[in-house]
């Protein structure tokens, strides 16, 4: 068999594993997709007439790479036939009888060796091979990658900040499974407004999503602002959590304001089925010790704990906290709509620095929350508004019923 001569492979591809953190097989691959290429590129250079290859008229071919001796051979599996058309894909009986197997018979399949001359292979078979060949390593680091991080999307990993693109923040993080690190991208949507990024700060991250789709710069897209990151950070700090004792119903998050005379902040929902467990005094702390560590990971983010209800009055009043509450008045259930009381020294303080907290309360209870003033509330006249919107609600839903019926 003849071989196209690579001085040197055998030390190229343990270079290439060790500069990449790629396996060797993985390597290899690379190198042979990319020599099935550079192949391509030569026979192209052939055939200067006009005539052209369908995509996948080489895929009979296969790279047969030999590092010890340092080269490689091209084989074809071809089939054998009475009469040749594709020279490329059929060999005569004839011709297989003579020069490979003389028992060949008639539709059975033939592996021949087809290397080109050393010479023949050209200088833009090599230039081809090499570019496909930086493009393969990527794809194979991608893909890499992607197998490490998959199944740890929506977990919170370790980073170190390395430097700036634009307005996002490009770290290095690890899977934990003793892999060398890998980057990340934090998008400036992603990052905290008190956070300072100095290169080799590390930070917690969350990662939100691997891509899978081939496209420059990291595949791997983590957050410091989403409310994973919370969610985590307790379930680390209080034991009760990761003992499920405790558990967290739900969060709202605002890590980045709509204005910047607002600060980040959090609400956070608990609940424990535990009659001598006090599920807010768990993740606070002793004289909030443990809620400190979780403010400190966020640079200083307000949070508030409140207690989880299945009553929505209940939990409604608990999630405008520090806010005291005199009523809810549940006004249309169905739609999630509620008026909840206050007293005139409590309004600005459950509105919140433009309008964050009740915000953060609809977003954590899922009801739209409107702040009345106790004083100034006519309940009579709201529940006669109401009673209007809610007649009229049904009276739409009622022609819409018989539109209904008479098309059917």
């Amino acid at each position: 068999m003849s071989m196209v001569s690579l001085p040197g492979l055998k030390d190229l591809i343990d270079n290439i594993s060790r500069e990449r953190n790629l396996p060797k097989h993985a390597v290899q691959e690379a190198l042979r997709e990319a020599l099935l290429k550079g192949y391509e590129r030569y026979r192209r250079t052939q055939h200067l007439d006009g005539s052209h290859f369908e995509e996948h008229h080489f895929d009979n071919f296969e790279i047969k790479l030999d590092p010890e001796d340092g080269g490689f051979r091209i084989l074809a599996t071809k089939i054998i036939v009475d009469q040749v058309r594709d020279p490329d894909h059929e060999i005569s009986l004839e011709e297989v009888q003579q020069e490979v197997i003389e028992e060949a018979q008639m539709g059975s399949e033939v592996v021949l060796d087809v290397t080109p001359d050393q010479g023949d292979f050209g200088r833009m078979a090599a230039m081809q091979t090499k570019q496909v060949l930086a493009q393969k390593l990527r794809d194979q680091q991608r893909r890499m990658v992607q197998e490490e991080f998959q199944d740890l999307e929506g977990t919170v990993l370790s980073a170190r900040v390395l430097r700036f693109e634009r307005q996002s923040v490009i770290l290095a993080i690890t899977s934990g499974f003793s892999q060398p690190e890998v980057e990340a991208e934090l998008p400036k949507r992603e990052q905290l407004p008190n956070d300072n990024y100095r290169a080799n700060t590390t930070f917690k991250v969350y990662l939100k999503r691997v891509a899978d789709a081939p496209h420059r710069g990291p595949q791997l897209l983590v957050s410091r602002a989403d409310a994973g990151l919370v969610v985590y950070l307790f379930a680390n700090e209080v034991p009760e959590i990761e003992d499920e004792v405790v558990r967290i119903v739900a969060v709202a998050r605002e890590a980045n304001p709509p204005s910047r005379f607002v600060g980040p902040r959090t609400k956070i929902a608990v609940d424990t089925l535990e009659r001598d467990v006090d599920p807010v005094g768990a993740c606070i702390g002793a004289r909030g010790s443990r809620i400190q560590v979780v403010v400190n990971e966020l640079r200083g983010e307000k949070i508030d704990v409140i207690r989880w209800s299945p009553d929505p009055a209940t939990y409604i009043a608990n999630s405008l906290s520090p806010a005291r509450v005199q009523d809810v008045r549940l006004m249309d259930p169905e739609e999630h709509q509620a008026h909840v009381l206050v007293g005139d020294d409590q309004l600005s303080l459950a509105i919140g620095k433009e309008g964050q907290n009740v915000r953060l309360a609809a977003r954590l209870t899922g009801w739209k929350i409107d702040i009345k003033d106790a004083a100034k509330y006519n309940a009579a006249e709201e529940d006669e508004k109401m009673t209007a919107i809610l007649d009229a609600r049904h009276q739409d839903q009622a022609w819409d019923e018989e539109d209904l019926e008479e098309e059917a």
